[in-house]
């Protein structure tokens, strides 16, 4: 018999306990060890029961423990210490508050999904939780940051496996009371809501949930509210559900309706306004189309308005492959902006900021990266290999310029070392050094001896092998009713065999079959009666992914055979709760991507910080991290005649490893049966990786190299009544109308011998035709280097061309202009050399940033 309405009957607790409401409802305590470690000791049943969720476990309590707790003295001292300790993390001085005046007062973070704890399943997979692990640093660094995004009725989905080993989609309906929320209010007490115009003149409207991640706030987004249409009511319903249209509606209320949350925010509490944004992939490109709104409001052109957008937006891309990106036909664009959705843009300025108008684009096409592009002025892939990529990928946007300059950086990602450290391990640190940070090298000093390390790995690893086995068995019982789980499952795993993990999302690019390519020979691998192996695997496949899905009924089906099973095992629904025991229980931690196509792939990461060695394809992360001693690489062998090929060369490579180097360093023990040689390899993947691999690290660089230069950017062009805006926006137009006349008309050369030698100087004038352009609106460059047999420039250097001292032009209208300049010849071997002129302008970031270029065509005149 099923409930026709569930909802959450929130205890009454006495004043005494007040506190701890006050702990759970601040997500600090999800990676705040003390608060965690007191919220376990109101029912250590309870805790395990509600998934360490402490409004539930506050919820599962009896009067009479109330009651006992509420006369506890020392309990209560506990809290309250907790309480103030809390309340000078929220207002103490930080890292960022040491910054100075350039530092931006407030910075909007916008993202389609946020991880941030199993008891707010707000997220399907890395994107979400690298998002919940930016807060996180950011609240840890003081980094002022004020987060948006959805609330989802249905969260993304559970997941159950069928006998046959299928992949089933469950939607339990979460009730918002019963999380670590509230509703922003106004201050007659009724719900703040934003509303944004939809076609047919509908409306949709949104209420806004806070929560306290720390000292940053997220707001989400719900339209399960009585102002909406039924149809309308359902547009939060699931992450990354439903059709084109639907997703649409998701996303404009994530970007639209998520400036309009946070200004609302603002006014409500006073904070401060965001100087910055970050939009954390391209789902909430329609942010920079709202922001345009409001400045057109205020009096400003488009054209003005979107300069102002650009400098202070950073945009974050983390897909490699132009099937990750949403696209919609530009009907259902053009449809929903012909509305007053957005007062003063109207729809071609719309079309044109998201138009794949460029050599191999869909025509009629809305591609929301191509707009989260356009729209930022400085954007950045998430792994340096990553950004090779993403340069190579969007580089039609501006053509004329080598990959390499494509205004794209990279930040590689982090994670939040105290979510997804063990508490084991950072028992171990404070044991030994008093410190509970593990992000220090200085916790692996002689006090923490092989022995320890050693047997730290053992106790992570029984950990998984416990969690799992009860893990299979609640499976089990959920689709079997009254059915007592196979016997078998109490000794599913061993915790003194080597164990490998892998866990992730199930796309074909991930290969989660990689390791079955040859059944019989790891079925050899993981039964050898020497040196066995055991492999963890979990991982959700997009419910319409149907290819995905037959990838893990392939591996269930093996991995349920009579002799393999207890050695090979699929954990159903992944989640945060999983991932905290999976990560540090397993020894090796495995990646088998196509290479290029992992963006940076952080759970490996999340292992390293425990001590788990990585075994992965150079893809990612891994390809700036490796470095022989933290794990093995898997040889890429991306020349292979075609897929099947590829798969068959990097599986067999992926045994070799498991055979020959992972599992004899693994058993080869001394006399007190310690793996010395793999013990080093811990030590120095923690001693390393720690400290690199952390989301500390990475917020720090988005501060340093993006947030605080974008906030200077667009102090300079807001300032003075937006008098930088307005000549920046003027400059452009005057450049894009006189570009198709600007050309290098003319280069010669000379100041070298027939036979150039190493220590010639090479002198080089070049006549460039302006077209009434002024000689400060371009920069004139030599680019030159070795050069291969097609003429094309390896790396080149770079030498400013200046114009001869007779050049007319400076400050005003100019013609043809003659520049010149002096390299010298410093190395032997071929060397080649061109001329290029681009635009120049103090408000552009890049010499790129327009996309224009002319470029020197044919020989030069010696």
């Amino acid at each position: 018999m099923k409930a026709i309405k569930r909802f959450t009957v929130q205890p009454v607790l006495p004043p005494a306990l007040g506190v701890l409401d006050e702990l759970a409802t601040n997500l600090r305590w999800s990676w705040h060890l003390p608060t965690r470690e007191l919220f376990e000791q109101l029912s250590p049943e309870a805790w395990e029961a509600a998934a360490h969720d402490p409004v539930a476990v506050l919820g599962m309590l009896d009067s009479d423990r109330i009651a006992q707790l509420a006369n506890d003295e020392g309990f209560l001292s506990r809290a309250n210490a907790l309480r103030d300790d809390l309340h000078a993390y929220l207002s103490e001085p930080r890292w960022y508050q040491s910054l100075g005046p350039d530092a931006p007062q407030s910075i909007a973070y916008f993202s389609p999904e946020f991880g941030i704890s199993a008891a707010l399943p707000q997220y399907s997979g890395g994107l979400g939780i690298l998002a919940g692990d930016h807060l996180k640093s950011a609240s840890d660094l003081g980094v002022p940051l004020i987060a948006a995004g959805l609330f989802y009725h249905s969260g993304y989905f559970a997941q159950a496996i069928s006998s046959d080993g299928w992949q089933e989609e469950s939607y339990p309906i979460l009730d918002p009371d019963g999380l670590p929320l509230t509703v922003l209010r106004r201050p007659d007490g009724t719900a703040a809501q934003v509303a944004l115009a939809l076609p047919d003149h509908g409306v949709l409207y949104a209420r806004i949930w806070q929560v306290a991640v720390g000292r940053v706030t997220l707001l989400l987004l719900d339209t399960d509210v009585p102002e909406n249409a039924d149809e309308y009511r359902s547009v939060t319903d699931r992450l990354y559900g439903g059709g084109g249209e639907h997703r649409l509606l998701q996303e404009l209320l994530l970007g639209i309706g998520g400036v309009r949350a946070i200004a609302m925010y603002t006014r409500l509490t006073g904070a401060p306004a965001p100087e910055v944004f970050h939009t954390n992939e391209g789902h909430a490109g329609f942010l920079g189309l709202e922001r345009i709104s409001d400045l057109i409001g205020g009096g400003m052109t488009f054209a003005e308005a979107l300069e102002v957008v650009r400098a202070g937006t950073v945009f974050t891309t983390h897909t490699p492959v132009a099937a990750g990106i949403d696209r919609f036909d530009s009907a259902l664009i053009t449809r929903y902006f012909s509305t007053d959705l957005l007062p003063g843009v109207d729809v071609d300025s719309v079309l044109a900021l998201g138009a794949e108008d460029y050599e191999g684009g869909t025509e009629d096409t809305f591609n929301m990266a191509v707009m989260g592009l356009r729209l930022a002025q400085r954007a950045n892939g998430v792994s340096r290999l990553h950004g090779q990529v993403s340069r190579k990928m969007f580089g039609q946007l501006w053509p004329g310029f080598d990959s390499a300059e494509v205004p794209i950086t990279s930040v590689t990602n982090g994670v939040h070392a105290p979510t997804w450290t063990d508490r084991s391990v950072a028992r171990l640190a404070e044991e030994r050094t008093g410190d509970r940070d593990t992000t220090s090298c200085d916790w692996l000093s002689d006090a923490i001896s092989d022995t320890d390390l050693w047997a730290l790995r053992g106790e992570l690893r029984g950990k998984l092998v416990d969690d799992a086995r009860r893990r299979m068995k609640e499976a089990w019982e959920e689709q079997n009713p009254g059915a007592a789980a196979p016997v078998w499952y109490d000794h599913l795993l061993d915790p003194d065999v080597l164990t490998i993990g892998f866990a992730r999302r199930v796309p074909t690019y991930k290969r989660l079959t990689l390791m079955l390519h040859d059944e019989d020979r790891l079925r050899s691998i993981l039964l050898d009666p020497k040196r066995p192996v055991q492999i963890v695997v979990a991982g959700k496949s997009h419910p319409a992914d149907d290819e995905g899905k037959r990838l893990i009924q392939q591996l269930v089906r093996f991995a349920n055979e009579p002799d393999i099973r207890g050695r090979l095992v699929f954990l159903p629904n992944y989640d945060i709760g999983m991932a905290q025991v999976l990560y540090p229980g397993t020894d090796v931690w495995l990646n088998n991507p196509l290479r290029p196509l992992e963006a940076c792939g952080t759970s490996g990461m999340k292992a390293a910080m425990n001590g788990s060695l990585n075994l992965s394809i150079l893809d990612g992360w891994w390809a700036e991290f490796f470095d022989g001693e933290n794990g093995w690489a898997i040889p890429s062998a991306d020349a292979a005649g075609n897929s099947a090929e590829r798969d068959e060369l990097e599986a067999a490579s992926l045994y070799d490893l498991i055979e020959h180097q992972v599992a004899p360093r693994f058993y080869d023990r001394n006399d007190e049966g310690i793996p010395t040689r793999w013990v080093e390899s811990i030590r120095h993947t923690l001693a390393s990786l720690s400290p690199a691999l952390s989301a500390d690290r990475m917020v720090r660089e988005y501060v340093e190299r993006l947030y605080i230069p974008a906030a200077g950017s667009a102090a300079q062009l807001t300032a003075d009544s937006a008098a930088g805006a307005r000549d920046l926006a003027a400059w452009k137009a005057k450049i894009v109308a006189a570009w198709p006349s600007v050309a290098v008309s003319h280069v010669e050369s000379g100041g070298v011998d027939a036979v150039p030698e190493v220590g010639d100087e090479l002198h080089v004038r070049a006549k460039i035709q302006l077209d009434g352009l002024s000689i400060d609106d371009v920069s004139v460059e030599l680019l030159y280097g070795f050069a291969h047999s097609n003429d094309e420039l390896v790396e080149p250097q770079r030498l400013e061309l200046t114009p001869d001292d007779t050049a007319e032009g400076a400050g005003g209208a100019a013609g043809v202009v003659q520049f010149g300049g002096t390299v010298t010849l410093n190395r032997a071997g071929s060397f080649g050399y061109t001329v290029r002129v681009t635009p120049r302008h103090a408000g552009l970031a890049s010499e790129a940033e327009l996309g224009l270029v002319a470029t020197a065509v044919g020989s030069d005149r010696a």
